[in-house]
């Protein structure tokens, strides 16, 4: 089988821990049942994906045929990885998914998208990134009361357009989070909640007149800014055709929404982040329509 999971990009600036897209840039895993295990990686940041038992994708397998009581059969497992690493492109959470995709498969249990993002949800600690991963899209997520994962998803209007400025450093969610404070004053999440709002109904009409303030955050980025060169200019950025830009989950990347036919906006953002003296790669990535996709393999699908 072959397996394809895309990238995500969380938090959209006001929504920490409950929005998130899903980008064109993919995770690929073609798997099926061996003898012995066996793994094998490729493409971008490889030599910083193990191949061995330890490896993020094969041990979410693990966890999700012990939760069910099953023993999963070895497999050989070939990684095709586009997704940067590091970078606030959800590398961990489309790793995630893939591993309850995987063991899904192998264990012929026959859950639903709901049930995969419940479970991938579960163990990732917070749906944002993994909701996209498996629906596709904008979406917004929560965990209810009873502690099962809820998303919608909604598309990105045509008349925007996005990308992504990937900067030459990773940044560590661990330390990301790190810096954030305990408890918040209650005119910040009242300052949050309304740019939310705003953000959510500007992406469901295509209404422009509510950028750049649909983006501004007092909850995260802010705290994150000493750990990012640049971001603050970043965030302050104004141009023609540029709607605004948000860390990408916990960074360093940034992500560049914009007016369809004003992409060259997004250089704007590289060279900031140069006059700090780091290099940057603009990702022309779409929003990715769809979730995880799933095929059997073909005659021209080599291992």
């Amino acid at each position: 089988m072959i397996l394809r999971v895309p990238a995500s990009s969380a938090n959209l600036g006001p929504g920490f821990d409950a929005l998130g897209l899903a980008l064109g840039v993919y995770l690929e895993c073609r798997f099926r049942e061996s003898a012995r295990l066996s793994i094998r990686v490729r493409g971008r940041d490889a030599e910083e994906i193990p191949a061995n038992e330890q490896n993020l994708i094969w041990q979410t397998a693990l966890a999700v045929a012990r939760d069910v009581g099953e023993t999963l059969p070895p497999v050989e497992l070939l990684i095709d990885n586009d997704i940067p690493l590091g970078k606030g492109l959800g590398s961990s959470a489309a790793a995630l998914t893939a591993g309850v995709v995987i063991a899904d498969q192998l264990l012929k249990l026959n859950w639903r998208p709901a049930r995969i993002l419940d479970e991938a949800a579960r163990i990732e600690g917070h749906p944002d990134n993994v909701a996209a991963c498996v629906l596709g899209s904008i979406v917004a997520s929560a965990i209810d009361g009873g502690g099962v994962a809820r998303a919608v998803r909604i598309d990105l209007p045509e008349r925007f357009g996005l990308a992504v400025v990937v900067p030459d450093f990773p940044l560590p969610t661990s330390q990301a989070r790190a810096v954030l404070p305990a408890c918040y004053s209650r005119q910040d999440a009242i300052f949050n909640v309304q740019r939310s709002a705003l953000l959510i109904a500007a992406l469901a009409t295509g209404t422009t007149g509510a950028f750049p303030a649909a983006l501004e955050d007092r909850l995260h980025q802010p705290y994150r800014a000493p750990l990012v060169p640049g971001l603050d200019e970043i965030l302050r950025l104004r141009a023609p055709g540029l709607l605004g830009c948000a860390l990408s989950g916990a960074g360093p990347s940034i992500l560049v929404f914009y007016q369809r036919g004003y992409g060259q906006v997004c250089d704007l953002v590289r060279q900031i982040f140069e006059f700090h003296g780091r290099q940057a790669e603009v990702l022309k990535a779409q929003v990715a329509e769809r979730g995880y996709e799933l095929r059997a393999e073909g005659p021209g699908d080599e291992w």
